[in-house]
C-alpha cells in the first residue's frame, strides 16, 4: 500500500526524523524515499532536505510539515490549545532549530559522524571549541527541564518531537553522552521519550 506521507531526504537525519515521529503519533502511514541536499532529484527550493509529499501537496521546512500533519490528520493532538503553552511549544521548537541543532551538528555531531563513517581523522580542535558552547547549551535544558520535567507542561507535543532528535544525536557521541549523563533531569526525559512508542518506531539504524 502506498505511504500516506513520502519523506525525500537522508535516512539518518534528525529532521527526517522529526517528521517521521510526527507520523508516528498522527497514525499516518510514511516511507522515505532517499535523497541527498543539493542532489538533482530534491525539489527543495534551497537544497535542504527533507521535503514531503502529502495530501497532493508538496511541503518543506519542518516546521510547516510538522504542523500539517498535526493539524490535518491528529487533530493539532500535538499542539497545546492554551495560548501560553502553545508559544512555550513554539519557543522551544525555535531553540532546537536556531540554536541547539546548528552548535550541536557543526561542532561535534558531523565531526564524529565524517570520524566513524568517512574514517576522517577526528578534529578535535573544532570539538574543543565548540564544547564550552555546548556544555552551556545542555546546562540551560537541565534547568529549563527541571522546573516542570519537562519542556512543555502537559501531554507530548511538537517541542519534544524537535528536541529529542536533536539531543539524541548529540547523546550518541562520547562528549555528548557524558555531558546529558552530568544532567539527570535531561537524562531522566531523555529516557522517558525514549520509551514513547513514536520514537521507538523511528530508531536510527545502530542507535543502540
Amino acid at each position: 500500500m502506498t505511504a500516506q506521507l513520502q519523506i525525500f531526504g537522508t535516512v539518518i537525519s534528525t529532521y527526517t526524523r522529526i517528521v517521521q515521529i510526527t507520523c508516528e503519533e498522527a497514525g499516518v502511514s510514511h516511507a522515505i524515499i532517499a535523497t541527498a541536499a543539493n542532489s538533482q532529484n530534491n525539489r527543495h527550493p534551497f537544497g535542504k532536505v527533507p521535503y514531503v509529499e502529502v495530501d497532493g501537496l508538496e511541503l518543506y521546512e519542518s516546521v510547516a510539515i510538522t504542523q500539517y500533519v498535526d493539524n490535518a490528520h491528529n487533530n493539532g493532538a500535538l499542539q497545546p490549545q492554551n495560548p501560553a503553552m502553545r508559544a512555550v511549544m513554539d519557543k522551544w521548537i525555535a531553540i532546537a532549530n536556531n540554536y541547539l541543532f546548528p552548535l550541536f551538528e557543526h561542532g561535534l555531531v558531523m565531526p564524529w559522524i565524517m570520524h566513524k563513517l568517512a574514517g576522517i581523522e577526528l578534529d578535535e580542535a573544532r570539538i574543543a571549541k565548540a564544547l564550552p558552547d555546548i556544555a552551556r547549551a545542555l546546562s540551560f535544558c537541565e534547568a529549563e527541564i527541571m522546573k516542570d520535567g519537562a519542556f512543555v507542561r502537559g501531554p507530548f507535543s511538537l517541542a519534544d518531537a524537535f528536541m529529542y532528535p536533536v539531543l539524541r544525536s548529540v547523546q550518541l557521541t562520547p562528549h555528548g553522552a557524558t555531558g546529558i549523563a552530568q544532567c539527570p533531569a535531561l537524562s531522566d526525559w531523555m529516557e522517558e521519550m525514549r520509551k514513547r512508542p513514536s520514537i521507538a518506531a523511528t530508531q536510527w539504524e545502530n542507535e543502540n
